[in-house]
């Protein structure tokens, strides 16, 4: 079976595909009996250098040439963002050609509006390289993992950022140095800023909490917050109390109620995902059948990335009817669903304070009214006119804690507060 297909967009990614599709495709063939003719590629600039070559003729920078091509029966999206891809795929859809796309920001935002496309068009929406790259998360929750309730999934979806916490722990380098490092390296963009404050992740958590979930959760309910007030004083120490930190994508379901939260989070160093370093990925979730689960590996690069593509590529070419989500997929969340902001978990508070009596007293009296136990405290420095103190408390909730700070900033002995993480291990499952 020979399927003709279009790329929209032509570079870093597209071009991995490209080569797939290339080096692969005696295996393609004999495992799936299928091989693909790319037939046209939309790129804005046809006389831009390209880092492969393409056949004479694929190449166009009309949208309509690949829309009105009757061989072509699937095309990959490249383009990323939410305009024009989304315009382009919705038309695609309609027009009965299914859409291969690692584009978690249209997914996340626009998710609604391109599956009632395909829906109508008779054609399939595939996503697989949205969340993990080359990790197959998607397709193990939708195919593997279909006999299970899933209660929790919690993972490092974003490989910039795991990069440069990496560097941060082990080596101790300052959230600007090891950004900057992250940028010579090729890791993070000039503009970091879609990674380091967390909205790449929010888009996958969207994604991967829905599916887990079996409702819609819009990327407007997740909370997030990133890693750009990260110290190396801070994460020095949360691991003296044994904890590693990560920018966790973290989504809990409590009967209809679910809580989905993107931010720095100190976890057990014995636990599986404090063991992943660098731009790697890993998605730990729990089935109330499968138990505990963990997949792990690249996240990102145009090789971890095409192979997810192709994957879908061929599930899509094969597809004799198309799977589209049985959840109430719209803009706005089912109203069954409730969405929790005030989470349970334990949490670590660093504050710079005054060092005179009756600093301590005021503190523990405010966590106390606010209905926050403290599990451990440690004091920093003697000696000295100001001096650090580290709080970890027991379980509470969110809107306790943050109401508790508040209260604490104002005190007049506070210097400054230096840091409020979350912290997750078993008994914040």
């Amino acid at each position: 079976m020979n399927i003709g297909i279009g790329f929209l967009g032509f570079g870093h990614i597209g071009s991995g595909v490209w080569g797939v599709l290339n080096a692969n495709a005696d295996t393609i063939a004999h495992k799936e009996g299928t091989t693909f003719t790319l037939r046209r590629a939309l790129v804005r600039d046809l006389r831009k250098p390209r880092a492969a070559a393409l056949p004479d003729g694929v190449l166009t920078d009309r949208f309509e040439d690949i829309l009105g091509d009757p061989g072509i029966s699937v095309v990959a999206e490249f383009m990323g963002g939410v305009d024009p891809a989304c315009g382009y795929i919705e038309a695609l859809l309609r027009a009965g050609k299914s859409v291969v796309t690692a584009n978690k920001e249209v997914i996340a935002q626009r998710w609604h509006r391109l599956e009632t496309a395909a829906r109508e068009g008779g054609a399939g929406l595939y996503y697989e390289a949205s969340v993990g790259g080359g990790i197959p998360v998607i397709r193990t929750i939708t195919d593997s993992l279909q006999a299970n309730d899933i209660d929790s999934v919690m993972g490092i979806i974003n490989g910039t950022t795991n990069h440069i916490l990496t560097r941060m722990s082990e080596q101790g380098r300052s959230y600007d140095a090891a950004l900057r490092e992250a940028q010579e390296d090729g890791l993070a963009e000039p503009d970091p800023r879609n990674d380091v404050e967390g909205f790449d992740a929010a888009y996958k958590l969207s994604i991967l909490s829905s599916l887990a979930f079996h409702a819609r959760v819009p990327v407007d309910r997740v909370y997030r917050e990133g890693i750009t007030r990260m110290t190396p004083e801070v994460i020095r120490y949360g691991q003296e109390l044994g904890y590693a930190v990560k920018l966790l994508a973290i989504g809990k379901k409590r009967g209809t109620s679910i809580e989905a939260r993107v931010h720095p989070t100190f976890i057990p160093e014995n636990h599986p995902l404090a063991s992943v370093r660098g731009a790697y990925n890993a998605v730990f979730l729990h089935g109330n059948a499968v138990g505990n689960l963990m997949l792990y590996g690249r996240g990102a690069g145009d090789l971890p990335t095409a192979s997810a593509i192709v994957s879908d590529c061929i599930v899509a070419a094969k597809a004799k009817d198309h799977r589209y989500n049985s959840f109430r997929n719209e803009a706005r969340p089912a109203p069954e669903v409730a969405f929790d902001g005030n989470w349970q978990t334990k949490y670590f508070l660093n504050l710079e304070v005054i060092d005179r009596p009756g600093v301590l007293a005021a503190i523990a009296g405010i966590l106390a009214r606010r209905q926050v136990s403290v599990a451990s405290l440690i004091q920093k420095g003697y000696g000295t006119a100001t001096v650090p103190l580290i709080f970890v408390t027991h379980q509470t909730y969110e809107q306790s804690m943050l109401q508790a700070v508040r209260e604490i900033e104002s005190l007049p002995d506070i210097i400054e507060i230096k840091a409020l993480i979350r912290v997750e291990d078993e008994d914040s499952a």
